[in-house]
């Protein structure tokens, strides 16, 4: 399925990005908007910041698994 058709079931759910240059990024998916995936991401203590992705630059976006047992 393409990563596109998983935006409405991955909103406010916590996910992994994976970029077509081979890197990855994983906080919780905000949206897309004018072009962008918004990606809330944890800096450090209690700090986080909304990232913006191109969606060109998106090869995938998968949810987090739940946790075994």
């Amino acid at each position: 399925m393409p990563w596109q058709h998983k935006i409405p079931y991955l909103m406010n759910q916590p996910i992994g990005v994976s970029f077509v240059d081979g890197t990855g990024a994983s906080g919780v998916l905000c949206g897309v908007s004018g072009g962008k995936l918004l990606v809330m991401e944890y800096l450090y203590q209690a700090q986080f910041a909304l990232k913006q992705y191109d969606v060109f630059r998106v090869q995938d976006v998968h949810g987090f698994p739940g946790c075994p047992g």
